[in-house]
């Protein structure tokens, strides 16, 4: 399989989604910065385009499209600095409903996630437990046709605009390993107990709202479970493949937009008399990101093929989580001190840019937990 995602179909749809980012968001992607969200109406609108969850099937909704069309998406906003999260929303969170819930389920709520009238946020990670997610507190106990949800979750994307949150929750907290003992849980935005905290302020990223979750005796019914009782870690462990791939995605096209305008921004700007490109230490800095980002791009495709033709690659996905995201944040160093004193200033994208990348080898596993998978792969 050779993929190639800017010919025939592929090309249409990046051209049009390109559209969409020029007239329905880049225009107003600096206010939303400032206001520190994006406004729902964007997600209707995106979603009555066939930009949200394309993969879906037409019976509930969606185009019934294969991932190379959210990962043209996922690119594409990328590479135009726009971090608005519908693939943390179509791709990440969506597909735990499509994959374990019940036919009910289903028809219940991938119809509104695939229009924008439904947005969805997933809750792992908690004020003590990141990584770890054996070790979480939250805990849900069955009460006849209904779980009672205790606990807090935090870093929660999409946090304060979500309609469902799917949470990852202890429903035996006596499980030996612990892991054993985790489900996950749908919780509608009207439930009884359950509450939004702190809208997080946050070094970059600023008009993706991030937000404190708070579940107090939260009752939910007990067909909001999804999936099998206590299988939510093995769950969570089926999916983590493809949330990783797609924040390699993210990574790799914000690692190409930094290079792309910091290389016009070196042929005009001026020092010493010539361009910034034509001194020698600068010339071999551009040209070293450049072959590091043409390295990312060759393994992501490869990647991304085989992600495509369902093959477990737990090993080489960890791999470019880690290495693409460091990558990326060694291509906006560079790139900002390129820039000089302008690189600094807010006027200039690269300012912006720097302070979004840094979450990248942060969130969905660390560099070193993507490290400590690699290891565990071959058998260290």
């Amino acid at each position: 399989m050779t993929l190639n995602l800017n010919t025939g179909d592929y090309k249409i749809f990046r051209d049009a989604f390109k559209k969409f980012l020029r007239t329905e968001v880049i225009p107003y992607y600096e206010q939303w910065e400032k206001e520190g969200a994006v406004p729902r109406e964007i997600w209707k609108k995106a979603g009555e385009h066939g930009f949200l969850c394309p993969w879906v099937d037409e019976e509930y909704g969606g185009a019934g499209a294969g991932f190379e069309y959210s990962a043209i998406i996922t690119e594409e906003l990328a590479k135009a600095g726009t971090h608005v999260m519908f693939p943390l929303h179509s791709d990440i969170v969506v597909p735990y409903i499509s994959t374990y819930g019940t036919e009910e389920q289903k028809q219940k709520w991938l119809p509104g996630c695939a229009s924008g009238d439904i947005i969805a946020a997933v809750a792992m990670t908690e004020p003590d437990t990141g990584s770890d997610l054996a070790a979480i507190r939250t805990i849900a106990v069955r009460e006849g046709n209904y779980y009672v949800i205790n606990g807090t979750k935090t870093f929660i994307s999409n946090g304060m605009l979500a309609d469902l949150v799917v949470i990852a929750c202890k429903t035996d907290p006596g499980a030996t390993p612990p892991h054993r003992g985790i489900s996950l849980m749908v919780v509608e935005k009207n439930s009884p107990g359950f509450s939004r905290g702190r809208k997080l302020e946050k070094m970059g990223l600023h008009s993706q709202d991030t937000a404190e979750l708070i579940f107090e005796d939260c009752r939910v019914p007990a067909d909001n479970l999804l999936g099998q009782e206590n299988k939510g870690f093995l769950y969570l462990m089926e999916k983590l493949q493809q949330e990783r791939l797609v924040c390699s995605i993210m990574a790799q096209g914000l690692a190409e937009r930094m290079l792309n305008y910091t290389v016009e921004y070196c042929q005009n700007r001026y020092v010493f008399g010539k361009p910034v490109s034509k001194h020698q230490h600068n010339t071999f800095k551009l040209a070293e990101m450049a072959t590091e980002i043409e390295l990312g791009r060759a393994f992501l495709l490869q990647l991304l093929e085989k992600h495509i033709l369902k093959e477990r690659i737990v090993k080489e996905v960890s791999m470019a989580k880690w290495w693409i995201t460091e990558m990326a944040n060694r291509v906006s160093y560079h790139c900002l001190q390129l820039h000089g004193g302008y690189g600094y200033c807010e006027e200039y994208p690269i300012c912006r840019d720097s302070r979004d990348v840094r979450i990248f080898n942060i969130f969905a596993g660390t560099t070193e937990v993507m490290k400590s998978i690699v290891a565990k792969e071959l058998g260290l």
